[in-house]
């Protein structure tokens, strides 16, 4: 779709993707800022226990946006799918809303969430690329600010959720995530004529409706079997390696098929998507590890404010987020303009230093705790700006990135692989997470306090050297994106 790249306001469908996003993720992020506490104090897991069950349904969640994203872009159209995956989370939440009572509920509950964000996910995302050409400078303020939809939903929920569930029950708290998918469901329905005539190809067709039979078909059965692999978790970490097996596979034949410019655009693509691995490992700690290190170690109390539901402390990403991205939006448009804008891989670089800074300043922050072993909340604060401003520009420009790199015939099914990233790192986040802890029955904050030090003294070193080697390879990444100059004046002619 055309726009007028001369002009930095959005196009009207953006702002219609923009709250359909918000509301959704406000369902999602509600649930995940209780489900690791969940596990512990209702179904009576270890610590421990709870991370690689929230690793696995996060790599679940994350691992079948692929599928989403390809159903998206070549059977029912991305915006049928939308529809499909909201409406299958939301059945979802409404089920671990009734797991509290039933506790067999659990894990078919999960397998509902886990589906149907497959279904959804890629695809918002993939309708929003297709209102700008590849070359509009809005492109990346786009992204920033689409990505700033997420965290508003989220940073609501993330003090919503907690506070509804310890004063009324967590079965109130995931019904209220329902509700937010109800909201995204209706304001994509109302608004649907913003985006008429706009879709992947398998969209603006009529709908196939023996297509439609075999993915509700499919999704049944893909609920049933993650139903059993959350069980299971060995089979689900092979399944996940076989999918990424078969979308590297898929990904890598379309870049032999491609040629020059196209194909170097793609080879870098891979390459920041693996550095992306690193950043989702380090963020699937907030809702474990630095979630219970919030729970047994700061003191719970903001602005001489009592804490009364510690999870909230999650709401600092998302509030860090809104905070920033207008101003990123901002300057990403203004020196794009004047073509001083910092470089994807330049962006991805600074991101990982900043992650780097985030997991570093806690060890130092451990060693002002007071004789009870309980460290000053602003350390966390910091900890969490430094990461979200580090995750805007990773995550909130790896949309962005597919977007720009990769041909339009593979965005949805792309986006996907780009998730793809976050549930290899759902696994690796969840073990990492557990090596911060403690023994079952451990919460006496100075027996806690040194396992968290020493474990996030080790994440930021890591880090950090993943980020140098990361500064190191700009220049190569960038004349890979950028190319030849002739060359792409060659290949324009011949298009």
């Amino acid at each position: 779709m055309s726009t007028n790249s001369s002009s930095l306001k959005q196009p009207r469908p953006f702002y219609m993707i923009f709250f359909l996003e918000m509301w959704e993720r406000f369902g999602f992020y509600g649930l995940q800022a209780v489900l690791a506490t969940f596990f512990v104090k209702s179904l009576g897991m270890s610590d421990a226990e709870s991370f690689t069950i929230f690793g696995a349904f996060s790599a679940m969640v994350y691992g079948f946006v692929a599928i989403g994203g390809f159903i998206g872009d070549k059977v029912l159209g991305t915006k049928r799918t939308i529809v499909l995956g909201a409406f299958t989370m939301m059945i979802g939440y409404i089920l671990i809303g009734m797991a509290t009572l039933d506790k067999s509920l659990v894990y078919i509950a999960l397998a509902f969430v886990a589906v149907g964000n497959g279904l959804f996910k890629a695809n918002p995302s993939s309708l929003l690329s297709k209102l700008y050409e590849k070359d509009d400078p809005r492109l990346d303020g786009a992204f920033t600010l689409y990505y700033m939809s997420v965290n508003i939903g989220s940073f609501i929920s993330m003090i919503l959720v907690p506070i509804l569930g310890g004063k009324f029950g967590l079965s109130v708290g995931f019904y209220v995530c329902a509700a937010g998918l109800m909201l995204s469901l209706a304001s994509f329905i109302f608004f649907r004529q913003l985006v008429e005539g706009i879709d992947s190809p398998a969209g603006l067709a009529p709908i196939h409706y023996r297509n439609f039979s075999l993915v509700l078909l499919g999704e049944a059965v893909l609920i049933g079997f993650s139903t059993y692999m959350l069980q299971n978790l060995t089979v689900a970490h092979w399944l996940l390696l076989l999918v990424g097996i078969g979308v590297i596979s898929i990904f890598f034949k379309e870049i032999f098929k491609s040629q020059g410019i196209e194909r170097s655009k793609m080879i870098a693509a891979v390459i920041l998507m693996v550095q992306a691995v690193v950043f989702f490992t380090l963020y699937q700690q907030m809702p474990t590890s630095l979630n219970f290190f919030a729970i047994k170690n700061v003191e719970h109390s903001i602005l001489g404010i009592a804490v009364s539901n510690p999870e909230t402390f999650q709401a600092l990403n998302p509030f860090w987020i809104v905070v920033a991205s207008p101003l990123f939006a901002y300057l990403y448009a203004y020196f794009g303009k004047q073509g001083r804008d910092l470089s994807m891989p330049g962006k991805f670089a600074l991101g990982m230093v900043l992650c780097a800074i985030s997991f570093l300043i806690l060890p130092l922050g451990t060693k002002f705790a007071n004789s009870q072993g309980i460290v000053s909340v602003w350390w966390l604060v910091a900890s969490y700006g430094f990461q979200s401003v580090g995750e805007l520009l990773i995550s909130g420009l790896g949309l962005s990135m597919v977007a720009k790199l990769v041909p339009q015939r593979m965005v949805g099914f792309v986006m996907g692989a780009w998730f793809l990233t976050t549930a290899a790192s759902g696994v690796i986040g969840g073990w990492v997470a557990t090596l911060t802890a403690a023994p079952k029955g451990v919460t006496d904050p100075l027996q806690t306090l040194p396992i968290y030090s020493k474990v996030f003294l080790q994440i930021g070193e890591v880090t950090a050297v993943v980020a140098v080697i990361m500064i190191i390879t700009v220049p190569i990444l960038r004349r890979m994106i950028e190319g030849n100059s002739q060359q792409n004046k060659k290949e324009q002619q011949a298009a």
